[in-house]
């Protein structure tokens, strides 16, 4: 999927949200400390929208804990298997040191 098309599904996402919660835009812009403009363009998708925005956003729709899920590292498969591959095969127990005295 193309950034665009995800910050688009992101937006839109937002925007259901919001109108689930029977929440007018001047409100939930009001509550997340942005402009009802800056809150338009959240959920247009539009990329050039700073994160911490989107942030204020899903905070303001009692959806912030979302956001910090974003890129968890359980959710990062590939990151995962890569570092499978890195695990040793085997390991091997300390020497024993013998003292001099």
């Amino acid at each position: 999927m193309a950034v665009e098309e995800s910050v688009r599904t992101l937006g839109y996402n937002i925007r259901v949200a919001r109108l689930r919660r029977r929440l007018p835009q001047s409100l939930v812009a009001e509550r997340a400390g942005i402009s009802l403009q800056t809150l338009i363009k959240v959920e247009a998708g539009e990329c050039g929208v700073a994160i911490g925005n989107i942030a204020a956003v899903l905070q303001a729709l009692g959806l912030g804990d979302a956001i910090g899920t974003l890129a968890a590292s359980s959710a990062d498969e590939a990151g995962l298997l890569l570092e499978e591959r890195r695990l040793p095969q085997r390991v091997r127990g300390k020497k024993k040191t013998v003292d001099a005295f």
